[in-house]
């Protein structure tokens, strides 16, 4: 199979899809690597190391996209590729289809193959292509918040964990999964007073036994929250519902009685943000005030620290990468149910129910479209 992957185009992304020991791996089993020209540099990867593990320097992305099986990506096609897109080309990355019903509509239109990262699960529950880029936005949102306190920024001029007489921040983090627990965890390492709320007791329990009581953990209801909230320095949300728009558990009226300075970071933005007041920013420009209030909600958090984020990604992408590329995208998800998990779109269907609830669009199961599917 032509493996392709292109430079991301999305506004201060510097992440690439493969780093050169993924290209090895693909290249050695057997496969073609086209990487377009310049795509690892933002991660500080030199393109002679892509040469030496094997993969083929493309100039442009037209000849990327045109030329290869699958493409590999970081972040969701934007607008200006969207003309790349055709039928029966596989597109693995990060697609987040119930935030967009443009990018949906475009997929199903051109009969590509989508297959979501942050879609493929466990048996278990867990989610092993989002939890890399999860655990390093959680652990980011810490030193986000802690910048955005200082008074330069239009925060409240609080220092993160305070000084010897004085109290520090006080961090409210929604959700106690990947993102959230790894953001509690950076919080409370600074010094902050930390609490996490989740509906979930056994991940609760397991934050309780872990920190031994430095971070307190609640039960989330509306009260708890309304409460919360209002004495809140920073809200963090971190409210994840795979393949589905997340659920706005922080109403308008919540950020209104939160103090003039405070801040409300967004994790869940990807899906549509777990805050009725968010909307996406960019790392140019990432904050907007509501009521007071400095709004942080990059959608592509991780994408600040692209070397980082570049290796942890293809660490976790990369063997499903090659189940498909050896097995071709049918076979790899008849012997593989989180990976069939992860087709959003095929064959012009959307076979995510949470995409196609989010925009009102049909939903046809993936068995019915790949033969020997149960």
């Amino acid at each position: 199979m032509i493996v392709g992957v292109p430079k991301e185009v999305k506004d201060n992304e510097y992440r690439v899809a493969v780093t050169p020991e993924g290209a090895r791996e693909l290249t050695a089993a057997g496969h073609q690597v086209l990487v377009q020209d310049g795509a690892g540099a933002g991660s500080s990867i030199p393109q002679q190391r892509y040469e030496r593990a094997g993969a083929e320097i493309v100039a442009t992305a037209t000849e990327i996209w045109s030329s290869s099986d699958m493409i590999m990506k970081v972040k969701e096609p934007v607008e200006s590729e969207f003309d790349h897109l055709r039928e029966g080309q596989i597109l693995f990355t990060y697609l987040h289809l119930a935030a967009s019903r443009e990018l949906t509509q475009a997929l199903a239109e051109r009969k590509v193959s989508a297959v979501a990262y942050e879609t493929v699960q466990l048996p278990d529950g867990r989610l092993p292509l989002l939890a890399p880029m999860s655990e390093i936005a959680g652990r980011m949102a810490p030193h986000v918040a802690a910048r955005l306190l200082e008074k330069e920024y239009g925060g409240r001029g609080i220092l993160m964990g305070g000084v010897s007489g004085v109290r520090p921040a006080k961090i409210f983090v929604l959700g106690a999964g990947m993102a959230g627990s790894n953001a509690a965890w950076i919080a409370a390492g600074m010094e902050a007073e930390v609490i996490v709320v989740d509906t979930n007791l056994d991940r609760l329990r397991f934050i309780d036994q872990i920190h031994k009581g430095r971070i307190i953990t609640l039960m989330s209801d509306r009260l708890t929250l309304e409460q919360r909230v209002r004495e809140a320095d920073v809200v963090i949300g971190s409210v994840l519902v795979p393949g589905a728009r997340a659920p706005k558990l922080v109403t308008e009226d919540m950020i209104r009685s939160m103090r003039t300075g405070a801040v409300a970071i967004d994790i869940a933005i990807d899906q549509g943000g777990c805050m009725e007041t968010s909307r996406m920013t960019t790392h140019s420009d990432p904050t907007f005030v509501v009521d007071g209030v400095v709004h942080y909600c990059v959608g592509n958090m991780p994408g600040a620290v692209p070397n980082t984020s570049t290796y942890a990604l293809t660490n976790v992408t990369l063997p499903y990468a090659l189940r498909i590329a050896t097995r071709g995208l049918e076979d790899a998800v008849r012997v593989d149910a989180a990976l069939g998990l992860g087709v959003n779109v095929i064959a012009g269907e959307v076979t995510n129910p949470g995409v196609a609830e989010a925009h009102a669009m049909r939903f046809t199961p993936l068995s019915a479209i790949v033969d020997g599917l149960s």
